[in-house]
């Protein structure tokens, strides 16, 4: 006879090991987020602590975890009573129990990611949820009543986050890993990742993410349901084994450079910086004569807690822990776990990486994360917060010798305060405000007053359209095209809105149709993103060796709209004097390998010249390895056609990263185009472009 053992169910008295015990796996104990190498001193600086509802469907288990014995030998000699293991959760990101607290009193952390402003792309941070379960917003009387708002909507009704409904994606990520050589890793290179693998793994995770968030916005709005297209496709991958920096490590992490931006903390997780997703302080136990002992290894300071940190070179960092509890006692924060660990790295003088969570200046409550390179705690101390309650306090300097981090963000912002003056700024606006955003032409290279003349036009001009066999249907959406309705606009997109409610690209198709001129949905419409103009700070810059380029005060997310591509519609490019020529014939290396054999044509062959009229696009250079790809986009009135050339981000860009594209290769192999020398410096720079 078997003995069937549930997840509930406790043994009473002594157990035969002779009997065969039909045992149901403990779901919440799934090993999940590698630690990549047992070289690496892994003890357990994570904690158990009962989450407030189930797991969210869809979202699988990445936390590290520890066992029993690993949290009593953590916990100290105070702290040696066992508790019960439910699901497997970050260090200091929930609410932790009162019995909990009771014993050793652990008490809430509230160093968890903070920054409860948009999670990008529709998907909301400051609903209070982080994986369905309610995360601590701190001790203002703001949090304290979204608190109290979130706990009476989930009356009735469970917030959690959904899966993409009955589309199986695996495919799709299959597809996607392939694309980008992230199937089978070599474990050493993954284990210690270069700028490449890196790089491949947050495109991946964006790609994933985009098309996640558009096959769930095709559903519309459920009431009550949380979607965290960024949670899951994060989780996607790391099931996948595609991520990069498997071991963690003290100091600078190979293949993230200082100055790199991420818009999702779960890329941090992905890329080796911030283990973590929400816990500001991520640790490590190191054998110290016999004892284990903490260290910090990085920390994110995102405004969630009375960071002093408008120094570019130094951070005063307040620890975690101290905040409100439910029967509305106040309490000091403790020396232990993150807070400990700091303290010991101050002992040890080990480098910490740091991360700002900065405002995001194209959200309006988004945060943007600058890895701002490695700095030293130099003191600690204890001083009262604004609660009136004990709050550990640490002095971080940076490491001399690295590149900008955070001080470039400052001067900019300097820049557009009018505190201080952009050098080499030659026309404050060479656009002469025909577009939203002024854009300045600078040169603080040589004494050269600027390109040869040309007159700026922020459109596209056609002597006349294209003309279509059959009208087309234009959509009456008066509010705007909406997701998962019968606009006939988002039909021609194969049944998906193309773009997200942040204005960021979602699918990667061979054409976008945008509403046209007579169709009656406004202006603000998502699916006109091209149509309302720059949004970006652009600026032209003389470059050291290849002319004039282009780049751009603000930090731009992948699959932004930067500009078009905007001149004159031309029959032919064969002027050899004209170096400004967009040819929509030629062959571009596509964003993601198309799986078809389908060779990919253009509805109109399409030339622009942007020699006497165009705008800033006319400025972005060649490279072999880009940073911006561009996107035909069609927009249809009744039997007109217009095709336009837009220009999206490839990947995250930081603040004053030169933007360029890859100027592709003549279909007609015939003699005419001329080869140029490349001087794009990439490691896959072929020497040459057309």
């Amino acid at each position: 006879m078997e003995d069937n053992l549930g997840s509930d169910s406790v043994p009473s008295g002594p157990i035969d090991k002779s009997r065969v015990l039909n045992v149901k796996p403990l779901r919440c104990l799934v090993p999940i987020f590698p630690s990549g190498s047992s070289a690496t001193p892994q003890s357990s600086p994570f904690a158990f602590v009962s989450p407030t509802g189930s797991f969210p469907p869809g979202v699988g288990h990445f936390y590290p975890f520890a066992t029993n014995e690993s949290q009593r030998q953590a916990n100290g000699p105070n702290h040696g009573r066992s508790y019960p293991i439910p699901s497997p959760v970050p260090l200091n990101s929930f609410r932790t129990p009162a019995s909990a607290a009771t014993n050793g009193g652990k008490g809430t952390s509230k160093r968890s990611s903070k920054n409860h402003g948009s999670y990008n792309d529709e998907y909301i941070q400051n609903d209070g949820f982080e994986n369905g379960f309610i995360v601590d917003m701190g001790d203002s009387s703001d949090a304290i009543r979204q608190k109290r708002k979130i706990r009476k909507s989930m009356r009735g009704t469970q917030a959690v986050a959904v899966s993409s409904s009955e589309v199986d994606i695996d495919p799709l990520v299959n597809h996607l890993l392939r694309s980008f050589n992230l199937v089978d890793i070599d474990p050493s290179r993954q284990a210690e990742s270069d700028n490449d693998l890196v790089q491949r793994v947050v495109i991946v995770y964006n790609l994933l993410r985009r098309k996640i968030i558009q096959l769930d916005d095709s559903k519309g709005v459920i009431p009550g349901i949380s979607r965290r297209a960024d949670l899951r496709s994060g989780t996607i991958l790391m099931n996948k084994g595609a991520r990069a920096n498997t071991k963690r490590r003290v100091g600078a992490v190979s293949g993230v450079n200082v100055g790199d931006v991420f818009f999702f903390r779960m890329e941090l997780c992905l890329v080796g910086l911030h283990a973590p997703i929400m816990a500001g302080i991520d640790y490590l136990s190191f054998k110290v004569s016999g004892d284990e002992e903490p260290i910090a290894v990085s920390i994110v300071s995102s405004g969630g807690y009375e960071d002093d940190g408008d120094d570019g070179e130094v951070l005063v960092y307040s620890g975690q822990g101290g905040v409100q509890r439910s029967d509305k006692l106040l309490m000091d924060q403790k020396l232990e776990r993150g807070n400990l660990a700091l303290e010991k790295s101050l002992h040890r003088a080990n480098e910490v990486r740091v991360v700002r969570g900065l405002k995001d200046v194209a959200s309006a409550t988004g945060k943007v994360y600058v890895y701002d390179g490695v700095y030293k705690i130099h003191e600690s101390w204890i001083e009262k917060g604004k609660s009136g309650c004990n709050v550990f306090k640490y002095k971080l300097i940076r490491v001399s010798g690295q590149p900008e981090g955070f001080t470039l963000w400052k001067s900019i912002q300097q820049w557009r305060d009018g505190v201080t003056t952009r050098v080499g700024v030659i026309l404050p606006d060479l656009t002469s405000g025909a577009e939203n955003v002024p854009i300045c032409l600078v040169n603080d290279v040589d004494d050269e007053k600027g390109p040869a003349y040309f007159t700026y036009s922020p459109s596209l001009k056609y002597s006349k359209p294209y003309s279509s066999s059959k009208s087309s249907l234009n959509c009456r959406c008066s509010n705007g095209c909406q997701p998962a309705t019968n606009c006939p606009c988002i039909e021609r997109n194969g049944g998906y809105l193309p773009y997200s409610t942040a204005g960021v690209l979602l699918s990667h198709n061979l054409l976008v149709h945008e509403c046209g001129s007579s169709c009656l949905c406004p202006p603000s419409c998502r699916n006109r993103v091209s149509q309302v103009g720059l949004k970006l700070h652009l600026e032209v810059f003389k470059t050291k060796d290849k002319g004039w380029g282009l780049r751009s005060w603000d930090p731009i997310r992948a699959g932004a709209f930067i500009c078009e591509y905007a001149g004159e519609v031309v029959e032919n490019g064969n002027d050899s004097d004209d170096n400004y020529i967009f040819d929509a014939t030629r062959s571009f290396e596509p964003l993601e390998p198309v799986p078809t054999d389908e060779p990919v044509k253009l509805p109109f062959s399409l030339i622009v010249s942007a020699k006497n009229k165009g705008n800033v696009g006319r400025f972005m250079n060649h490279s072999c390895s880009p940073n911006v790809y561009w996107q035909p986009i069609l927009r249809e009135n009744n039997r007109e056609s217009y095709l336009n050339v837009g220009f999206y981000a490839f990947k995250h860009i930081p603040p004053m990263q030169e933007l360029t594209f890859n100027y592709g290769i003549p279909r007609d192999q015939k003699p005419g185009p001329r080869r140029n020398k490349c001087l794009c410096g990439s490691t896959k720079c072929k020497g040459y472009f057309y």
